[in-house]
């Protein structure tokens, strides 16, 4: 239950993932997209613009799309990003109209923090890329989506049905990331994702499991 926090209750739990550090390599592979339409000369530097869906503006929804933002600039230097908030978590209509409108602003790839496959199926009506959000939308948009990533709950289930066994308390705030495998990414769409992004996938994923990277870390 992520709205349990401090509410005094001894029988309700806060738990959530890193969902983080898979945006973050989202949007490597995003941004690994961008680059290779630069580099073949499809568009511009100033055109590899990325359309962002957000559910709310809190602080989940923010740290991912900055995270997501940082993944794409370390291999695409010229990306901007535009971001447009849609006030539910599942509209489908509106996820749409939000992704059409990003296009139609000029982007070219769309992402999102919002939970129905709509923003992926626009992006390929409109000729633009997508990653997604959740689980695999390779099959409603094979020519758009890239790659997605999602929370693997089994990881917190296991922990509280351990917990349960041995007579151990369950933590009244629990977090987990990539390291502990709660969060993963969704299969890679070879067919269309930039050459080599496979391989700098496992690399950054490697990273972040190892505290090698740090989705926030800053330049000092």
């Amino acid at each position: 239950n992520q709205g349990s926090w401090n509410d005094g209750l001894e029988n309700t739990h806060n738990a959530f993932a890193n969902i983080y550090e898979g945006r973050y390599l989202a949007g490597v592979a995003a941004g690994m997209k961008l680059q290779q339409l630069i580099d073949e000369g499809t568009i511009k530097p100033e055109e590899a613009v990325i359309g962002y869906v957000g559910a709310y503006s809190f602080a989940e929804v923010i740290s991912g799309m900055t995270s997501y933002f940082l993944g794409a600039r370390s291999v695409c230097p010229s990306v901007t990003m535009k971001v447009q908030f849609v006030g539910s978590w599942s509209d489908a209509t509106e996820e749409s109209n939000a992704a059409s409108a990003l296009c139609d602003l000029g982007c070219k790839l769309i992402s999102q923090h919002s939970d129905n496959t709509t923003p992926a199926t626009t992006a390929q009506s409109k000729g633009a890329f997508h990653t997604g959000y959740n689980n695999d939308m390779i099959s409603v948009a094979p020519e758009a989506s890239l790659i997605g990533t999602r929370i693997d709950w089994s990881v917190y289930f296991e922990y509280v049905f351990d917990c349960l066994v041995n007579g151990e308390t369950i933590a009244k705030d629990w977090t987990a990331g990539m390291k502990d495998g709660a969060v993963v990414v969704t299969e890679l769409n070879e067919a269309i994702a930039a050459e080599g992004t496979a391989d700098k996938i496992a690399e950054v994923e490697a990273g972040l499991a190892d505290g090698s990277i740090h989705v926030f870390q800053g330049p000092w």
